[in-house]
């Protein structure tokens, strides 16, 4: 690797590399959108509700293992190796997943498959949070959530393309599967070309080695000052290599740890991936055929991207909470109307439309506001010591609630209907907006280290205050 190299360059190779990661964790919770309709065949799968809700549920509890597992072994082995290793992962699942001859081989490929996105979905924004200068932490984290939803609007309309082009062949849902294979050979090629994190070579010890990897994504002076100040914070964090759940015991650690889990529990409870994963079961329950639910759904991957875009833009000017207090009452808004409406306009020709509008405007407030705020939050409010600990812990909790949402709706939808379950995903709704109004701290225009000390100082002051009231 040649040390001259322009840092704004490097930084964008770095970014573009490690958010593949992100392409793939989009690309395979969107694309069982579209398959599913075709794998529930009787020629094929033969889904029931129960299976369809495992088959798509089996990867979110892999994923939640993924997320837990990897975040531990990134802290032990490293950030960019942990990619490294997913990326062949992915390769794996998805090819297993489109050769799948049966129902339990889908859902134990499903599973691997979910370990891998798990994986991603915590080491990615990690990574970029420790490469990423703090002015441009926000830019470079919420790039990966543009890539996310950049990866399941390509899972549909690949869906819709094959979908329309091939309805009459059962088996066009592997055609769609075995598509993550690609995104997953060039992630590990662009990765070997990356370096590791210096804030993680620096608390292995690896100094000369941080300072270089420093050199290569700041100019010279701006990498000394900083380096200076990641091993500052490294001495406080020198219990470093003995990093464990027992770190979290500490007061302000185990505050930090219930924020970040309360962020990720958050995100999930907006009702979001009952949208992605199940789009096009709900326009068709709404009234739209099968092959027009698949070319509707385009329009929710689509708005997903262009708000993902304008989000990236509003992170790098407007603080996190008031960002996502604003997408939190969004969502709930546009879930309120389509409950209200699938009853008001029961068996209207308008009904499809009015919920597919609805799709749209709910997934504009998501991924405009409350996706890209959550996965940047989790990413930088954990110190060096418990990064890579805390954010799969905190990611573990997204999915297994994915997990749950998953596999519980298609059976609520079948039972109950779109309005009731929409209605129980608006009182949680106004819940979340509750808990990030009184918990959620602000984390913009600070270094990583930065706001540790200030996490730090909180619980200082606490303690202080706590002495005088007892005194």
């Amino acid at each position: 690797m040649k040390e001259q190299r322009n840092p704004r360059s490097f930084l964008q190779l770095i970014m573009i590399s490690a958010t593949f990661g992100g392409l793939l964790f989009g690309y395979d919770t969107g694309v069982i959108n579209g398959a599913l309709p075709f794998m529930a065949r009787s020629d094929q799968l033969n889904l029931t509700p129960v299976t369809e809700g495992l088959v798509t549920s089996m990867l979110l509890l892999g994923a939640a293992f993924g997320a837990l597992l990897c975040g531990k072994l990134a802290d032990r082995y490293g950030r960019r190796k942990m990619i490294l290793n997913l990326s062949f992962l992915f390769f794996l699942a998805s090819l297993g997943t489109a050769i799948a001859p049966n129902v339990l081989t889908m859902v134990i490929f499903r599973f691997l498959l979910g370990l891998a996105v798990g994986g991603a979905s915590s080491m990615v924004p990690a990574f970029l949070a420790e490469m990423a200068p703090y002015e441009k932490r926000g830019r470079m984290v919420t790039q990966n959530e543009l890539m996310i939803v950049g990866g399941q609007f390509l899972a549909y309309v690949f869906n819709a393309i094959l979908g329309v082009a091939m309805a009459d062949t059962g088996h066009v849902w592997r055609y769609m599967l075995v598509l993550c294979a690609i995104p997953a050979l060039l992630l590990f090629a662009s990765m070997l070309m990356v370096p590791e994190s210096p804030r993680w070579l620096t608390s292995k010890g690896k100094k000369s080695e941080a300072l270089r990897v420093l050199k290569l994504i700041r100019d010279e002076k701006r990498a000394e000052a900083e380096f200076k100040e990641i091993q500052a914070a490294a001495v406080k964090d020198s219990n470093v290599e003995k990093a464990s759940i027992k770190e979290f015991s500490t007061p302000w650690l185990r505050r930090l740890l219930w924020i970040g889990i309360g962020v990720a529990i958050v995100n999930q409870i907006t009702g979001v991936n009952s949208i992605m994963y199940y789009g096009t079961q709900i326009l068709q329950e709404s009234g739209f055929g099968t092959k027009a639910a698949l070319i509707a759904n385009i329009g929710n991957g689509l708005i997903s991207v262009i708000a993902v875009i304008i989000g990236i833009w509003l992170v790098g000017r407007v603080n996190r909470r008031p960002i996502l207090i604003i997408g939190l009452s969004g969502t709930t808004t546009a879930l309120l109307f389509i409950a209200i409406f699938s009853i008001v306009f029961d068996g209207s020709a308008a009904l499809p439309y009015i919920v597919l509008s609805l799709t749209v405007l709910f997934l504009a407030f998501m991924q405009g506001c409350v996706g890209p705020v959550t996965w940047l939050v989790i990413a930088e409010i954990f110190p060096q010591k418990v990064r890579g600990l805390g954010s799969g812990i905190s990611v573990f909790f997204l999915w297994i609630l994915n997990f749950i949402i998953g596999f519980a709706f298609p059976i609520m939808l079948s039972s109950a209907g779109l309005s009731f379950t929409f209605f129980i995903f608006v009182a949680l709704g106004i819940l979340a907006i509750g808990f990030v109004y009184k918990f959620m701290p602000e984390t913009k225009g600070r270094t990583l280290e930065e706001l540790e000390e200030h996490f730090r100082s909180m619980d200082r002051n606490y303690d202080s205050e706590k002495s005088i009231h007892e005194a």
